[in-house]
């Protein structure tokens, strides 16, 4: 049993001064003898260990796909169905005039809950990748392992968001379209009230004409509307919500573009550092193979020597 040196001081104090052995001596209790349970790990380390395991960079992309695809698909949807009231209130009061853009703003509307679906699914799937790769290669849940299978999928979902962002461009692209529409309409509700051109008989010839915008067909009618009965349909309910809707289903899709790009520098950030540590796990298995090896012929080698002693 080898002693430590407060032990060694003591018996060479003791042996310098036969008398001080009557003194019964108490070992100072050193600091980790006196920790107590809050030095073990506790649920203080476990939380630290959880939270240096959460993909925040995923997270803060997750969020923001939500809510774009949210703000697109509920505004979108309550937008188009406010255009559709417009069109047959006021520019098109044959219903076989806009028979076929009602149907295709229906089929748009369940696009839209499609959308919304698979979106809500698909940003819990890359959070959960982002939770895999960030646990992986932080190697908070034991020995590292990757497999090929793994970087497959990875580089899978790496193709799927590009062509998502790529879809998206050309979402954010069109549902700018009904923006500029109302955005002229309004602008031009804006002259008419303006006091120059308010209570004077141009008024009248300030008009929109919506067959031009290839919504409705050339044989619609009235398909054009002018002066007062035009100001009046910039003051309903019915425009000024779709208006702003469309506008803040735009920012949506923008919005889900920029976390879809976010998604695609993640993923492929962890791409590279999962082959990085697919790399670096082969290297460590050769040099623990050779190490066994050496040990093995070091054994050897001694076992030989001692059978010729």
């Amino acid at each position: 049993m080898v002693n430590s040196r407060a032990e060694m001081e003591i018996g060479r104090y003791h042996w310098m001064y036969p008398g001080s052995k009557n003194h019964q001596y108490h070992p100072v209790p050193t600091q980790g003898d006196r920790a107590g349970p809050l030095s073990s790990p506790g649920c203080f380390e476990c939380c630290i260990k959880c939270l240096g395991g959460v993909p925040y960079a995923s997270l803060v992309a997750t969020i923001l796909c939500f809510s774009g695809v949210a703000l697109f698909c509920g505004c979108g949807h309550v937008a188009l169905a406010g255009t559709v009231a417009i069109l047959e209130q006021h520019f098109s009061t044959n219903a076989s005039d806009h028979a076929l853009l009602s149907e295709v703003i229906q089929l748009m509307q369940y696009v839209i809950y499609g959308i919304a679906s698979f979106f809500f699914l698909y940003g819990i799937i890359l959070l959960a990748e982002g939770f895999y790769t960030t646990s992986a290669v932080k190697e908070l849940h034991g020995e590292f392992k990757t497999t090929a299978c793994g970087r497959c999928i990875s580089g899978m979902f790496i193709f799927l968001t590009y062509v998502l962002g790529v879809a998206w461009l050309g979402v954010f692209g069109f549902s700018a379209v009904p923006v500029f529409m109302f955005y002229n309409i309004w602008s031009t509700c804006e002259v008419i009230k303006a006091p120059q051109t308010n209570g004077t008989a141009g008024v009248e010839q300030i008009c929109v004409d919506v067959r031009q915008y290839g919504i409705i067909p050339w044989n619609a009618f009235p398909g054009k509307i002018c002066g007062s009965a035009l100001e009046n349909i910039c003051n309903t309910n019915e425009f000024y919500m779709s208006y702003h809707l469309f506008i803040v289903a735009c920012a949506g899709a923008g919005a889900t573009v920029i976390a879809l790009i976010h998604f695609l520098m993640i993923l492929s950030s962890n791409w590279a550092y999962l082959k990085d540590a697919s790399k670096m796990q082969a290297y460590q298995e050769i040099k623990a193979k050779e190490e066994q090896e050496l040990q093995e012929i070091q054994s050897r080698s001694k076992e030989q020597l001692n059978s010729y002693t």
